[in-house]
This record gives structure tokens, sequence and C-alpha cells, in this order.
């Protein structure tokens, strides 16, 4: 099917791809994140042709992302080809293209393939899983200094700004400089903004302990800064605690209450007071793809999508958002933007539209089961919640190793992160601690 798609003869540069010469009814998921994949399983044995597109060839585990911005993990290993499905679902076609706009009225989609251009896929059922983006609250020229975490391009950029950072201290006679250069300040103290700070605080106190003559890493200042009252805010306000003095116990600054004013190549302003620093890192906001707002439907102030307790887009059958582009209500509290709600949203469509496929009509609405939240601080220590359960340290913390590992792609995936935390855990060394080489002019 997505040879149809690539079909590069002579043609306009839009044009409507026809349905396949049969009965069959076509799902066009776009994403190929949590929901997306969840979403095509779901549908492996339903009478109908899949389309999943996505503008990266690849799905990404992203609770570990900031473990490859800080060394620990490898890309690779973090990572799978999301062609993959097509090898193991036969009626799924993975399209490697960019969704530019949606047509409801006529059911279709324009896309923006590689050496292709621009196609319209038309669409019996659509599923949209775009996933989030960082956002800086109107303050898009923040991202030019500092860099959100939300792909495996944003984790090496990060990667190379923080190692690049003390190459430079090492080499400059500056002492001013080799300060700024040895100053983090991470904006956002939600579970990303956490871990990533606790990691970067072991790095500099164990991993990069005797690999400079002139300078001490140890020496370097983490500053976590955040404009809400406490870190982690989704947490109970018990485990908040918890977790800044672990952070404080680390080496790790906390200023909350604290607003970021300005950004710029020479650090931040925050609080009215200057923070120089030259590696800025920003873990505060997230939009929505803006995917759903093609749609024409209401969004709320994130860009999600606001849709029924079907997971359905109003007066658009048969289009549905799941996963972090969605906005929908339980309990009349928003079900919240982690991995297992949209991996269920997924499941739940994919299902739902496999049985419409079968002429069967689904009463039960989308409920999610709540597994508990979990954010790691460090070697030894992390934090659960789960209703009224709330705990903390290191039995939470080889459960939350258990179950990150258990969630990987493939085995590949498994046997090497398992291989190399072992590693990193005796040894306190990380794998992945490369520079890419700039581009040559």
């Amino acid at each position: 099917m997505s040879a149809i798609l690539l079909d590069n003869q002579p043609e306009q540069a839009t044009a409507v791809v026809d349905a396949p010469p049969s009965e069959r009814k076509r799902v066009v998921i776009v994403g190929g994140g949590f929901a997306g994949l969840a979403a095509a399983r779901a549908l492996r044995n339903a009478d109908a042709d899949v389309w999943l597109i996505d503008r990266r060839n690849h799905y990404i585990f992203q609770p570990l992302l900031y473990q490859v911005a800080t060394a620990v993990l490898s890309p690779a290993e973090i990572a799978a080809p999301i062609r993959l499905l097509e090898a193991k679902q036969r009626n799924v076609s993975v399209v490697l293209a960019e969704v530019t706009g949606v047509d409801v009225a006529s059911r279709t989609i324009e896309a923006s393939a590689p050496g292709v251009g621009v196609r319209r896929i038309a669409f019996d059922y659509l599923v949209i899983a775009a996933g989030m983006r960082p956002s800086y609250f109107g303050r898009d020229e923040f991202a030019r200094f500092a860099p959100g975490l939300k792909s495996l391009s944003d984790a090496e950029t990060i990667r190379a700004k923080i190692l690049g950072a003390f190459e430079v201290a090492a080499t400059t006679v500056d002492e001013g400089e080799r300060v700024r250069q040895m100053t983090f300040v991470l904006v956002g103290a939600g579970p990303t903004g956490v871990e990533l700070a606790a990691s970067l605080a072991h790095m500099v106190k164990v991993t990069l302990r005797g690999n400079f003559r002139r300078i001490d890493p140890a020496k370097a200042s983490i500053i976590l800064l955040d404009a809400g009252s406490r870190v982690l805010p989704t947490f109970a306000e018990r485990l908040s605690r918890r977790v800044t003095r672990r952070l404080t116990k680390l080496g790790v600054k906390v200023l909350t209450g604290v607003k970021v004013d300005i950004v710029d190549e020479q650090g931040v302003i925050a609080g009215g007071n200057r923070i120089p620093s030259a590696t800025v890192l920003w873990t505060a906001g997230i939009a929505a793809s803006p995917i759903p707002k093609m749609l024409g439907s209401r969004t709320d102030r994130a860009g999600r999508a606001l849709v029924d307790p079907f997971l359905t887009v109003a007066d658009a059958p048969g289009i549905f958002v799941v996963g972090d582009a969605a906005s929908v209500m339980q309990n009349e509290r928003p079900v919240p933007g982690v991995a297992q709600a949209a991996i269920q949203q997924g499941r739940y469509v994919g299902g739902l539209i496999a049985k419409e496929l079968k002429g069967r009509k689904v009463k039960r609405p989308f409920r999610y089961f709540d597994k508990g939240s979990m954010a790691v601080v460090g070697k030894n220590y992390a934090v659960l919640e789960r209703g009224w359960l709330q705990t903390s340290g290191f039995m939470t913390f080889l459960v939350w190793a258990f179950v990150h590992i258990l969630l990987l792609p493939q085995l590949q995936n498994r046997l090497r992160v398992q291989r190399q935390w072992f590693w990193s855990y005796f040894t306190g060394q990380r794998s992945s601690r490369l520079i890419p080489e700039p581009p040559r002019i």
C-alpha cells in the first residue's frame, strides 16, 4: 500500500490516493508513539488496511530519553524501527511522511513524504496520535538557547552541550567563563526535569571524576528552576518534599517559585537575577502537535483536542484523538498525559474500530486505569504514587528499573539496557559519552 504513496510518476502536486480495489476499509493512524502503536496492534485481526504515518522511522521509549541526554544510554538502546510492525502485522503499511493538513469534509489528509512531495490520502477512520512538543509559553525565541527533550535529536543535542561545556571549561583560561561553562540550568521541575537533574548530578560527581586535570567536574553547579511552589507538582506533597531533599543531597540547587524572564546565550534571568550559564535545558512546558487544530474542533490551552468519552471528535464520526494530543475528562479530572494513559487510549480506539468493522456497536466509554506514577531521582532512589500508596527509596527504585526494562520495545533493547545499567551501576561509567563532530563547511 505504501507503494501507492511513494509512486513518483509525474502528476499534480497533490493527488488523492484512491482506496484499494476492495471492500476493505482504511484506517489511518497519525503518529508512531505509545498511542499510535497500541492502536495499530489492536487492529491486527481487523478486516481493514491500516496505514501508520509518522515523520520519523522509529519509535522512542520516551521515559528513558533523559538517559540518552546524560550519556547513560545510546539512542539505539531506547528506540526501534516502526517498520518492524509492518513485518509482523500483515494489514499494516508504514508510511514515512509528515501530515500537513486534514480535510474532515472529504475525509482525506495531506502528507508530505521525503523525495515525493505532498499526497492526499483518503481514510475511513482517522486516529490522531501525534503527541506533544516543547512549549515555551509564547517565548519561542528561548528555543534557540534552551533545547527541549522530546526526540533523539534533542537528547543528542543536550548530551553534546553538556559534554562540550566541560571541554571548554578545561580549555579556557578565563575563570568567569569556566564557571559559566560549569553551570547547568534546568527550567521545569516536573518528572523530566527532576530525572535529568539527578542523572546530571551523578555524572559530574562520579562518571567524570578524574577525567580532567585542570578542572574538577564535581564542582559544577546544577540549578533546577520552577515557577511553581514545589517539584513534581502532580505527585503528593509528601513525596515532593522527599525528592527535594534527595536532589539537594545530590548537589542540585532547587529554586521554586522563580519565573524565568529571559533565556539568551549568556544564561538566564530568573526572578530578576542573572544566572550565567552555557547550558540551559528546557523541561518546563509541553504543547500538543498542531494536527488536532487542523480538525477544526475545540482544543484546550495546550492545543489538545477536546474529545468525548469515546475519544471521538465532535461532529466528526470515525475521527479519534488519543494520547498526549487528546484532552479527555474522567471523574471530573483530566486523564494524565503519561505513557500508560496513551497506551490504554490507543488500545481502546483500535478495539472500538475493530468492533465497528464487524457491525457491533460500542457502548462502553474509555476508562483510564491508573497504574501509578513514578520518577527516579538518581541512583538507588525513586518515588511511586498510586492512589493511597506512596513509596520511595531503594525498593521503589528496583520496581522502577524492572517496569522500564519490561516496557522497552524489543528484547534486544531490554538486554542492552539491562547490561548497560548493571555496568553503570557498579562502575559509575557511562557508555555514550560522545560529542558528534560538527559538519565541515
